[in-house]
């Protein structure tokens, strides 16, 4: 995702006047658009789905660094182990 700065940032001012024309180019599109106020950055319009696929890439990564640092710090399981874990968690239910 690369914001092109004569294409994707827009004054605030201009949004205010064609709020309805900037959801369709964000729906279409699918490029966030940086809103400007007093020529500083002032917040992000994005596209819903694009919104909750970063969100959901996040959420991978973080999960991809804590197990990472568990590794790291040898908080780590045999296969056996583990599956001795999960039957132990799944007789819980039983």
């Amino acid at each position: 995702m690369n914001i092109s700065i004569s294409k994707d940032i827009e004054p605030l001012s201009e949004f205010r006047k064609n709020s309805a024309d900037f959801v369709k180019r964000l729906k279409k599109e699918k490029q966030p658009i940086v809103l400007t106020q007093h020529g500083k950055s002032a917040a992000v319009l994005m596209d819903v789905s694009e919104f909750e696929r970063i969100s959901k890439k996040m959420e991978m990564l973080e999960d991809l660094l804590e197990a990472k640092q568990q590794v790291e710090q040898g908080n780590t399981f045999t296969m056996q182990e583990a599956k001795g874990r999960i039957e132990e968690h799944l007789s819980k239910w039983k």
